[in-house]
């Protein structure tokens, strides 16, 4: 394929762009090579500047679960448009949505609506610290969170050491209220409850991670999670941005039986428009401003365009009994397929699924935490990615991401997926 429109895009957008892109990793930086610009989206397909067409696997990194330009949302999005873009005041399609979301979500009396992930984690834990009085808060290694300062932390040498910055701006005394565990390790989460009792506020956790690729809570890890802030007087926040109305209508707290006390929402909650949210029992909620003492607020927070996306991407989905089913069976076989044929190839590697979340690891054990991720060998998942770009599949660009399985992916664009990764050779 010839990328020379996007090659001379980027070039210009380097002048004017940090790094030419407004999110790091659509650069390339990990798997190397000139990023490539879209101009449009239908169905399963990306378009990109060059004319070149591309079955998508990123389904902008989650929201796209119908796939893209949804002929319902696309339409209802329309008709929102005449009536007004954003209003700064109320409007009864927020509460549309707010009553949706809490009637089918486990767990979840009231929500508040923002405009990102980043907001509604950052938000989530500074209620979590007025709601117990505490500082400090437990995350995991590879678990994102968005790029809150709290959140751009690692561990240091050993469980009961306070985090480090690992991003400049970040200061230490942000840095010492962040405690970091390894994900699937829940000695490790004891050992910070022990050494630091009476003082966490909050566990925050993807319950299925997919910042470090595709990863699952092993060995009742949730489960555990749980009756450990029970027994410590903390809450358990999910950071369901990713498997929010993904993994099932409610959630991961619907697919693995576990209350959190707060939970982040986004992606989906949007139909591909900026959104986020988060949502808890009423004694948490009603601790947030104006009701509460705990402040947040947003300009464009429920704006109406992103609502009435999202309100109907979740109606298509709910009307649809089948819609889990057959999505997971698309997921399913290509999960399948795709191990079948890199273990004729002799290719070692693991691939790690759930749902429609899914991410192919070429490494010889499983994947089970940030280190296990870590480990693979992304030198070959590069070359892997390169190749099937070339070929018209367009994956995450890095080994260290998920891939995002949407409902217009169907037999055709799988069986094109299978031929080209048949074709992949490695040195």
């Amino acid at each position: 394929m010839l990328y020379q429109r996007s090659s001379a895009l980027f070039d210009e957008a380097y002048q004017y762009i940090p790094g030419g892109v407004n999110s790091p990793v659509r650069a390339f930086k990990s798997v190397g090579g000139v990023p490539v610009f879209m101009k449009s989206a239908q169905g399963a397909y990306l378009t990109d500047v060059d004319d070149n067409q591309y079955i998508d696997y990123i389904n902008s990194w989650g929201p796209a679960i119908l796939g893209h330009t949804h002929p319902e949302v696309l339409e209802a999005l329309k008709k929102q448009a005449e009536n007004g873009f954003s209003f700064g005041t109320p409007t009864e399609l927020e509460t549309e949505i707010a009553k949706l979301i809490v009637e089918n979500v486990p767990n979840i009396d009231q929500i508040r609506m923002v405009s990102s992930g980043t907001e509604a984690c950052m938000s989530a834990i500074r209620l979590a610290r007025g709601f117990t009085g505490r500082n400090k808060f437990i995350k995991f290694e590879g678990c994102y969170h968005g790029h809150s300062d709290s959140f751009l932390i690692k561990a240091g040498s050993g469980a009961a050491t306070f985090g480090n910055p690992n991003s400049p701006g970040v200061t230490p005394g942000t840095a010492k209220d962040t405690l970091t565990a390894k994900y699937n390790d829940i000695e490790q989460v004891e050992d910070l409850f022990r050494l630091n009792e009476g003082e966490i506020a909050a566990i925050i956790v993807e319950p299925v991670a997919g910042n470090m690729g595709c990863v699952l809570p092993e060995n009742n890890f949730l489960q555990k999670l749980r009756a450990l802030c029970d027994e410590n007087g903390a809450l358990l926040i999910f950071d369901e941005v990713m498997t929010g109305f993904r993994l099932a209508f409610g959630g991961a707290q619907e697919v693995y039986g576990v209350k959190a006390d707060l939970v982040t929402f986004g992606k989906v909650i949007g139909g591909g428009l900026p959104v986020g949210a988060f949502a808890g029992r009423n004694e948490i909620m009603d601790h947030l401003a104006p009701k509460g003492a705990v402040y947040q607020a947003g300009t464009l927070s429920g704006n109406p365009l992103a609502m009435r996306a999202g309100l109907t991407t979740l109606e298509v989905i709910k009307n649809d009994e089948s819609f889990y089913e057959n999505l997971n069976k698309t997921t399913e076989t290509l999960d399948f397929e795709i191990g079948k044929i890199l273990n004729a190839k002799g290719i070692e590697h693991k691939i790690n699924r759930k749902g429609t979340m899914m991410s192919v690891f070429f490494h010889t054990n499983s994947v089970s935490n940030f280190d296990d991720a870590a480990n693979a060998n992304h030198a070959l998942f590069n070359n892997f990615f390169h190749q099937l770009l070339a070929n018209g599949i367009y994956l995450p660009p890095s080994g260290f991401e998920t891939w995002f399985i949407s409902a217009a992916i169907q037999e055709k664009e799988i069986s094109k997926t299978l031929e080209v990764i048949q074709k992949f050779e490695y040195a």
